[in-house]
């Protein structure tokens, strides 16, 4: 009788590991780079003249996509808003940072209000609070307060200035605050409007000399 040779068995397969389980589609855009394509498009044309398509066409998204990530045209446009306001803080803080007197602290501030507000691709822009989110606000009550809130900050800044240079003895402290940090405060707000009227930029440079110097005149 012959016996059957054991036939050698086949391993088994291991078993492979499955592999982490996908969430959807990743994102196809940033949306920081998305907010400021948004910015950018609002600031040169505003809430109303600003359509859909346009924003879809400059920030490579949908308009499903636009909804998903923004919320509706207003939405993204206070968030544009908010990120116009981040930006331009983080432009002027090191000239709060800084260690000079109120003369030099104002000029280099409106300086550099100056280098925002002359800017743009055909034209200058201006200030988009100034130029553009104020018209808005008046049918809007939440534009309304974020502008209202953004020029109490604005004058909150400028009233860190004098009260500074006040303690530092540059400035005498029979000064009114208040009432120079308004001026200081609408001086930065005619800039941006002849700024976006084309005036050229060396004559508001001369008109900042004079506006500092009366702003820091001791009183009689």
């Amino acid at each position: 009788m012959v016996q059957k040779k054991n036939r050698p068995t086949v391993a088994a397969k291991p078993e492979v590991a499955a592999g982490p389980k996908r969430r959807g589609r990743p994102r196809a855009y940033a949306p920081d780079v998305a907010i400021g394509q948004a910015l950018a498009l609002f600031r040169k044309g505003g809430f109303a003249a600003t359509s859909l398509d346009e924003l879809s066409q400059v920030t490579g998204m949908n308009r499903p996509s636009l909804y998903g990530a923004f919320g509706d045209k207003r939405a993204l446009y206070i968030k544009s808003y908010q990120r116009y306001r981040e930006d331009y803080t983080v432009k002027v803080l090191e000239i709060f940072k800084a260690d000079i007197d109120i003369r030099e602290r104002l000029r280099r501030f409106y300086d550099a209000a100056l280098d925002i507000y002359t800017t743009g691709d055909t034209a200058p822009r201006g200030c988009f609070a100034v130029m553009t989110v104020a018209s808005d606000a008046i049918a809007d009550p939440e534009i309304s307060a974020l502008m209202r809130e953004n020029f109490v900050e604005l004058d909150d800044a400028f009233s860190w200035c004098f009260r500074t240079a006040v303690t530092r003895g540059e400035l005498p402290e029979t000064i009114d605050i208040p009432t120079l940090s308004q001026l200081a405060s609408a001086t930065l707000n005619m800039l941006s409007i002849r700024s976006r009227a084309g005036v050229p930029r060396a004559e508001l440079e001369a008109f900042v000399q004079k506006a500092v110097g009366l702003l820091c005149q001791s009183p009689a």
